[in-house]
C-alpha cells in the first residue's frame, strides 16, 4: 500500500508499507499492540540486565571473599614468620651476649679492665698481656705484665716499653680481695 499518491515535496521517493505494518501503525489496536511489545521487550532486556548484574556481582563477592580468605591465611603465615624471627633474634642477642662476655674477659673493653686472680688478658691492640699473679693484698697487687712481675698499689703506675716507637703505661685504679682494676693503654707508634 502506498501512503501517499502524490508527493507534498520535491523529492521523487515514495515510501511503501506492507499493509500489516499500516494497520500496526495506523489503526489504535495496532499501537497498542506496538506499545505493549516494545514495554515487554524494555522490560525483558530490563530484567535480563538486573539478573546478569546480579550475577556478576555475587561472582566479585565470592571473588572477594576468597581473596579475603587467602590475605587472612598469608597474615597468618607472616605473623608466624615474624615471631620466629623475633625469637631467633632474641637467642641470637642472648648469644651475642655470652660470646661478647667470652670476649671481654679475653680481651676487655679499651683501656678499663678488670683482672681476675691467676688470669691473663691482651690490651693494647695485643700489645701487653697483663695477669693478676695471686689473690690481692691490704698492700697492693702482683700484675704480670709481658711475663715480667711488678707489685703496685692503687693509683701507682707501670712504664712499660716493648720498644721505643711505642711506651706502654699500666695504671692500678683500685683492687679488692678478688680482683683488681687497671687501665693500660700505648702510644701509637712512632713513625720515621
Amino acid at each position: 500500500m502506498r501512503i501517499s499518491t502524490r508527493p507534498t515535496s520535491s523529492c521523487s521517493h515514495q515510501v511503501w508499507l506492507s499493509p500489516g505494518l499500516h494497520n500496526l501503525l495506523t489503526t489504535r489496536r495496532g499501537r497498542l499492540g506496538l506499545l505493549l511489545t516494545s514495554a515487554f521487550i524494555i522490560g525483558a532486556v530490563a530484567l535480563g540486565g538486573r539478573v546478569y548484574g546480579q550475577h556478576l556481582a555475587y561472582q566479585d563477592m565470592l571473588e572477594r571473599d576468597r581473596a579475603m580468605r587467602q590475605l587472612e591465611t598469608e597474615s597468618q603465615r607472616l605473623e608466624r614468620q615474624r615471631a620466629n624471627q623475633n625469637d631467633e633474634v632474641a637467642t641470637l642477642r642472648a648469644r651475642l651476649a655470652q660470646v661478647q662476655d667470652k670476649l671481654d674477659t679475653v680481651m676487655p673493653a679499651r683501656d678499663t679492665f678488670s683482672m681476675d686472680p691467676n688470669r691473663s688478658v691482651v690490651v693494647a691492640d695485643g700489645r701487653l698481656t697483663l695477669g693478676l699473679v695471686g689473690l690481692p693484698t691490704s698492700n697492693g697487687v702482683i700484675i704480670n705484665v709481658n711475663g715480667k712481675q711488678y707489685t703496685a698499689a692503687a693509683g701507682d703506675v707501670i712504664h712499660v716499653s716493648n720498644d721505643a716507637s711505642a711506651p706502654c703505661r699500666v695504671v692500678v685504679q683500685s683492687f679488692d680481695v678478688f680482683n683488681a682494676t687497671v687501665t693500660a693503654s700505648c702510644s701509637e707508634p712512632k713513625t720515621h
